[in-house]
């Protein structure tokens, strides 16, 4: 589950072109703004060296002599322990509706715990596009999303009303498999010419070009490109065969069997390496269990013998369940039936992988993998990989452009629209450069920031061609560090260096551990104005998110009976997820609203308004976290604040927009016993170092974090709510300082 932790920084205004049908993309640069003067502790140091500092609080804290550890995990237990506890019976459910019921209240209880807020989802702004919609899949999970082969492309911008024809057309055809050849036939009737070349804006390089090891969304969307997995979901949603030409189950549910069609790996030149065989999905297995930030608990308890392998209780590769049974036959067999097993396989980690290659790089498995090997070359570059999908990347060249060309012997080479991507690389310090490029046609899709909504509304683009992109699965999120350990990026120490002396990094690491303090900081974000910075203030409440899950991802098949605090609860079938996760923060008495029965036309949502912002409730509980604080030593007040940092990119107006009304809304609803600090990131890879590219809690450089977002890996909250488990299985928990 370590695959879409998505960055904001993929800027929407980059690939709104995609109609929000993509997971790679978060939200539009913004207007021009001037950086707020940083605030900082009147007895500042220089916090990459904390400690030289006076120290006036020396409180007992409980884990202040643990190693790193132990510390994570009594604050795990501390923090989110009742969540875990509700979240394991979800795994011993007798269905797939009670697992989610379970799973609802669990969820509740994540929320309830305020170690994260959640923000927005993706989508939800103005844009305009060449980019025909719903021609990429509109699942909401996997790396099928991210697929540009069937995206259907025009030389001339899709006007307003064209495109609601098209969505409307969609809607009736989705399931027939005609949708595609409709569109073209639509749009040339409507003197549009379709192009075979999709221009993309983009702002992150990948770090590895081996999708089986990431975890991140700025590599996949590109490596998605160059290979094919077992199935595919196609542009209208339905599970289709990929390198897979049929597939069954058994009876029980426990054994997918998959043959395979024939196909070979090509090198970055196009010459032939070796068949596509079933080996080759045994050995990209095997080598994602052995990547140690590689999704392997996506299949720990789903795959016979994952979780024993990754926990070394066993070392024979061939007692995992995974088989090669012939060379055009591969079979999974699992712990047990688990219903959204199918969902899964769209996403990295059942990708294939050349073994014969795979070594030619230097590559080992098991006990063997050393990646730090010098003879160790896979995934290091676009020439040190295999193909076997649409693309070849035929130019890597770094913040400039990653280009790629058709693969000539692919095995649907005469079914893609697209022959050629140029992925065009924009550190977003420019406000209005996706839109100039847009109109000038050198990308093919802009989202329409505050700065270019102006624009486009002066030079009429706006009411002939503006359109609202859907809102999808993704989550983005503010999260809290309660167990911080870096006051300065991991891999240069003179990057993001935070203000604070020792005193006030102790005072805040007592602070953040205190339930009724963290509360009081997510009710007094003010979330709606934060996300008007990127969307304008029209659209500032569309996408504005209030659960992890979104409310409507899963429903009921058949009426569950859950307990909810000692009473036993019915939710009838046709339930939606988001109304049992309300039931328990109702009946837990916690002011959060995460679903309104009522939105979304009465069909119920957990988006599209502000069910946290409250000051209020803000103050209520910061009241309560000051008395509680006082009896632990530490005196909080508009005379002795805590501090808290947030890192930001100084080079967008978006992002310190957005920045700056974290703080201002904080300090105004707290009044002012709670200072934010903006410390400023003047290059994006700074901010990614200090929010994103951290792979373990005490690299984790901020006290606040809304750099980063969730996508969805397969079609159960699961893939969510995992994303929290302890002892170091949880990609999210990284972000609140521990494991």
């Amino acid at each position: 589950m370590k695959k879409k932790l998505v960055s904001m920084l993929l800027v929407a205004a980059m690939t709104a072109s995609l109609c929000a049908c993509t997971n790679n993309a978060g939200t539009p640069s913004s207007s021009d703004a001037s950086s707020s003067q940083v605030e900082g502790s009147q007895t500042s140091t220089d916090a990459s060296n904390p400690g030289e500092g006076d120290t006036t609080v020396s409180p007992s804290v409980a884990w202040a002599d643990m190693d790193y550890d132990e510390a994570s995990a009594y604050v795990y237990d501390a923090v989110l322990g009742e969540y875990y506890d509700i979240y394991q019976k979800a795994y011993d459910a007798k269905s797939d509706s009670e697992s989610y019921a379970l799973q609802a209240l669990a969820e509740a209880k994540l929320l309830e715990a305020a170690i994260m807020l959640p923000t927005q989802s993706q989508g939800g702004n103005y844009a305009i596009s060449r980019v025909a919609p719903y021609t990429v899949s509109p699942v909401l999970w996997g790396n099928d999303t991210e697929r540009n082969h069937q995206i259907i492309v025009c030389n001339e911008i899709i006007t307003s009303e064209d495109r609601e024809t098209m969505k409307a057309k969609h809607a009736e055809l989705k399931g027939t498999g005609t949708y595609e050849q409709w569109a073209k036939d639509f749009l040339t009737g409507k003197g549009y010419t379709i192009k075979d070349t999709y221009n993309v804006a983009n702002n992150a390089d990948p770090v590895t070009w081996d999708v089986i090891s990431t975890s991140q969304a700025a590599d996949s969307e590109k490596i998605v490109q160059t290979y094919d997995g077992l199935v595919e979901y196609d542009l209208e949603g339905v599970l289709q065969p990929a390198l897979a030409e049929s597939w069954e189950v058994s009876s029980d549910g426990l054994t997918y069997t998959f043959h395979l069609r024939n196909t070979v790996w090509v090198d970055s030149q196009g010459r032939k390496v070796a068949d596509v065989v079933a080996d080759d999905f045994v050995a990209g297995f095997q080598h994602m269990l052995d990547c140690p930030d590689a999704p392997w608990y996506l299949v720990q308890d789903v795959v016979v013998g994952a979780t024993e392998y990754t926990e070394g209780e066993i070392t024979d590769f061939s007692q995992v369940g995974i088989k090669a049974v012939d060379e055009h036959t591969v079979t999974y067999t699992l712990e047990q039936p688990t219903s959204y097993f199918l969902t899964m396989l769209g996403y990295g980690a059942f990708a294939p992988m050349s073994r014969a290659y795979y070594e030619s790089q230097g590559g080992k498995f098991g006990a063997d993998f050393d990646p730090s090997a010098d003879t160790y070359k896979y995934g290091t570059t676009k020439d040190n990989i295999a193909y076997c999908g649409p693309y070849l990347v035929t130019n890597a060249t770094e913040k400039n452009i990653i280009k790629f060309e058709a693969n000539k012997s692919y095995w649907n080479k005469d079914n893609i629209n697209i022959k050629v991507q140029n992925w065009l690389f924009n550190d977003g310090t420019d406000t209005l450069k996706s839109y100039n490029d847009m109109v000038a046609g050198t990308i093919d899709g802009a989202g329409l920031n505050s700065s270019a909504l102006e624009i486009a509304k002066n030079d009429g683009n706006f009411d002939k061609y503006h359109y609202v992109s859907s809102c999808n699965a993704v989550t983005y999120s503010m999260f809290l560090n309660v167990n911080r350990s870096a006051f300065a990026n991991f891999n240069d120490a003179t990057k993001a260096v935070s203000p604070q002396s020792e005193d006030d990094a102790l005072r805040t690491k007592i602070a953040m551990n205190n339930l009724h303090f963290r509360r009081a900081i997510c009710f007094s974000v003010d979330r709606a104005s934060y996300n008007a910075q990127s969307v304008g203030e029209e659209l500032k409440l569309t996408s504005l998110r209030n659960s992890y899950t979104p409310g409507n991802f899963v429903f009921l098949s058949e009426a569950v009976t859950v307990d909810i605090n000692g009473k036993a609860t019915t939710f009838k079938a046709g339930t939606n997820y988001g109304e049992i996760l309300q039931a328990q923060l109702d009946a837990d008495g916690v002011k959060i609203k995460a679903w309104d029965p009522k939105a979304d036309g009465g069909a119920g949502s957990s988006d599209a308004f502000d069910g946290w912002y409250n000051v209020e409730n803000a103050k209520a509980e910061l009241s309560a976290a000051i008395e509680e604080l006082k009896a632990e030593g530490v005196e909080v007040s508009a005379q002795n604040p805590i501090y808290l940092d947030i890192t930001y990119f100084s080079g967008s107006t978006t992002y310190t927009n957005r920045a700056n009304v974290i703080k201002q809304s904080i300090e105004a609803a707290l009044d002012k016993n709670v200072i934010i600090n903006l410390v400023e990131c003047k290059e994006i890879v700074d901010w990614y170092y200090a929010a994103y590219y951290p792979s373990t809690g005490d690299q984790s450089n901020f006290d606040l974090n809304d750099l980063s977002g969730w996508g969805p890996d397969y079609g159960d909250p699961k893939t969510f709510l995992d994303t929290f488990l302890p002892e170091g299985a949880g990609y999210m928990v990284k972000n609140l300082g521990i494991y």
